[in-house]
């Protein structure tokens, strides 16, 4: 018989094991008061958190944004900058736009021009470390 998970502390149906809620995403960064600092200007959200080799930023409904010193993470990553993305879900093809010019003003590095794809309308840019940063609008533009 499954037993339950010693890290959930709640309820827990017979044979059933409970997940534990997402909350983050791990960014591996060079600097991260820097890399805060540029996301609390693109997010228009404070940093909560900060120091030499660690930063925190809300993202949404209890999801917040981790930049980890890429040399005092442990274990120590070996993967590059950019093989994954974080991506933010527009309303509409014209605030995909938007945010587009937005970001392109302030000197973002453009990596996809806004374009219709097969999951929706999308740009991707570049945060100064080389992480992906999506937008879209799921469908049809």
């Amino acid at each position: 018989m499954p037993d339950a998970t010693p890290w959930f502390d709640g309820d827990v149906q017979e044979g059933i094991r409970q997940m534990p809620s997402f909350s983050f995403v791990l960014l591996y960064v060079e600097n991260p008061p820097a890399s805060a600092a540029f996301y609390a200007d693109l997010l228009g959200r404070p940093a909560i958190e900060t120091s030499p080799t660690f930063a925190m930023l809300p993202l949404s409904d209890g999801v917040m944004l981790g930049l980890w010193s890429r040399k005092t993470v442990e274990p120590a990553a070996v993967g590059p900058a950019g093989g994954g993305e974080v991506a933010f879900t527009a309303d509409n093809a014209a605030a995909v736009r938007a945010t587009f010019a937005d970001w392109k003003r302030r000197g973002l590095n453009i990596i996809q021009e806004p374009v219709q794809m097969d999951f929706g309308y999308t740009f991707v840019a570049a945060d100064p470390d080389g992480h992906r940063l999506r937008v879209f609008v799921p469908g049809a533009a």
